[in-house]
């Protein structure tokens, strides 16, 4: 999502040799390596334990430059997992919605299956007990996700491929809320086949309607 970054006092972050010099220091180097430190270390410690200190620490940037770009740890973990993903779970526009959906399910997939998967999970279940970053985890991470999925269902409806009185979100909730479902409880079988097979139950459905 697009954001503007500010700059950092050159009092809060140190060069390599441990001293700290004059100048704005590299923002962005600075957001890119409190993104890794905490996707890292959440992997290690789960998100009750995870501290700003910690974050800050692991990443070599003083703790305030951490709450100057986050105003909670949520806010910051949830941007950092999104941002992980972010390139790969884009929906392409392949110019079928069924293949657009079914490539875009296929990379989720992936993502869960992967060691990013156990972040989900704590996001997911921290979540649970803590408004904030089950709010964050929405904002950040699903919400764009979410706002792509309904422009590539509305071309797939504007090319007649799909019903135009279509729900939107019932037809997102039951492709990938299979798929959180599988990945939640552990069931085996989450996989480029089970999307498939969940692609076929819903799109079938739709266009035996249409």
């Amino acid at each position: 999502m697009p954001q503007t970054y500010a700059s950092v006092e050159s009092a809060e972050e140190k060069p390599s040799n441990g001293k700290r010099t004059p100048g704005r220091p590299r923002s962005e180097d600075a957001r890119k390596a409190i993104h890794r430190s905490t996707l890292r270390l959440l992997q290690e410690t789960g998100f009750p334990d995870l501290s700003i200190e910690a974050i800050a620490a692991d990443a070599d940037v003083g703790k305030a430059t951490v709450y100057r770009w986050w105003p909670n740890k949520a806010s910051l973990v949830a941007e950092a997992f999104s941002r992980s993903a972010d390139e790969e779970l884009r929906f392409p526009n392949t110019g079928s919605v069924r293949d657009d959906v079914g490539i875009q399910m296929k990379h989720l997939v992936r993502v869960l299956r992967g060691r990013r998967g156990r972040i989900v999970a704590a996001l997911i279940g921290g979540g649970q007990s803590d408004p904030e970053l089950i709010q964050a985890f929405r904002d950040r991470f699903m919400m764009p996700r979410r706002q792509e999925a309904y422009q590539t269902l509305r071309r797939g409806i504007s090319r007649g491929e799909l019903p135009e009185d279509l729900d939107l979100d019932l037809t997102l909730d039951t492709l990938y809320g299979s798929l959180y479902m599988r990945f939640l409880i552990r069931q085996t079988g989450l996989s480029d086949d089970y999307v498939d097979k969940v692609m076929a139950l819903v799109f079938d459905g739709a266009a035996k309607r249409e």
